[in-house]
């Protein structure tokens, strides 16, 4: 059992039965999956970009990335059906746990002048997204093949029903946020 996860079921979901008042144990928010997804807008010019930035998602992630591509033509985008703009991973049960334990503890403090995530990023819904500027976050991309920074949108989906459960059970896995 990974460590994110032990740390759930031992200290989260005590505290959080307290707190919330729940009674069942299945009442309890747990995050379901997270999101990566890579926007590849310069995909549209030269296709090989979105072999690169998937390589880099699924590095990161662990798991094979998908390329997505357009699903209609939009002449001002210069973009044509079917051509590559991004690149997405989903990730569930212990790669999730495993992946939110590496950005929690090794990839956010690499932040320059790093003060802690918004609490800005939920969406009404208990779900929570998180913008990361670069890849070179993480320790698995090698920063001599990296040709151009690229950013990322991490999406951590639970079953919370409101968004301050949400906060609270991402606070207590560990989540550092900025208090204003």
């Amino acid at each position: 059992m990974s460590r994110m996860k032990d740390r759930y079921t031992s200290d989260v979901v005590p505290a959080l039965r307290k707190e919330f008042g729940y009674s069942n144990p299945m009442a309890v928010p747990r995050i379901e999956k997270v999101v990566i997804n890579m926007g590849l807008g310069e995909a549209t010019s030269n296709a090989k970009i979105a072999d690169v930035g998937a390589d880099e998602i699924s590095r990161i992630a662990g798991q094979k990335a998908l390329v997505r591509r357009s699903t209609k033509s939009i002449a001002q985008f210069k973009l044509r059906e079917g051509m590559p703009i991004g690149a997405m991973v989903t990730l569930r049960g212990e790669r999730m746990y495993e992946f939110l334990d590496r950005l929690i503890t090794l990839g956010l403090p690499r932040v320059r002048d790093f003060r802690g995530v918004s609490p800005k990023g939920f969406d009404g819904r208990g779900n929570y997204t998180l913008g990361l500027r670069d890849q070179l976050l993480f320790p698995e991309i090698d920063y001599m093949k990296v040709d151009k920074p690229r950013g990322m949108n991490v999406s951590v989906v639970t079953t919370a029903k409101t968004d301050e459960e949400a906060r609270k059970l991402l606070q207590l896995m560990g989540m550092p946020f900025r208090t204003n």
